[in-house]
């Protein structure tokens, strides 16, 4: 039986999330499935995935054929990587410990590269709220401004220049 790691879509209409499932090849896509692998929830920014590590990489060792989508999932959580190392013990290239320590540097680097994104969104999003934080009270203040202008008592001034140049003019003639 040809199996495959692919996506099982829940969620309604616009707000799809995901099961990453083992299923047979020939079910449908939202039908009878082998084994939940998985989540993917592409909602949230950056996207969540859950995924059973263990299971994930039995299934790829047995022969688990993943979809596009699937295969990228697996790619990011290391599924794939772990399992091209575990290739390289097998053929002797090196040990499993050596593969041990690449895939853990390997993990911490897409932690650390992880963990940037999440900090670059959210300063991103704090740098926004700010600006726009200015501009509403930069607004408010105009508002305020023009209120008080039209609530002003108008007081009508006679130019004092104006009565007061004709009367030194008169004193020097």
């Amino acid at each position: 039986m040809a199996t495959k790691i692919r996506l099982q879509r829940h969620g309604k209409k616009g707000r799809p999330f995901y099961h990453l499932v083992v299923a047979d090849a020939r079910a449908p896509r939202d039908g009878k499935f082998i084994e939940r692998i998985g989540s993917y929830n592409p909602n949230t920014n950056p996207a969540t995935i859950v995924l059973d590590f263990d299971k994930a990489l039995d299934w790829m060792n047995n022969g688990a054929q993943p979809t596009d989508t699937a295969r990228t999932i697996l790619s990011d959580k290391g599924v794939l990587y772990k399992k091209h190392l575990l290739g390289g013990v097998k053929k002797g290239a090196f040990d499993e410990a050596a593969a041990e320590a690449k895939f853990v540097a390997w993990t911490e680097a897409n932690d650390a590269r992880t963990a940037g994104k999440k900090d670059g969104l959210a300063t991103t999003k704090a740098e926004a709220k700010k600006i726009a934080l200015a501009a509403e009270a930069k607004k408010k203040e105009e508002k305020a401004a023009a209120i008080a202008a039209k609530n002003a008592p108008v007081v009508e001034e006679t130019p004092a220049e104006e009565t007061e140049a004709p009367a030194a003019e008169e004193t020097e003639g």
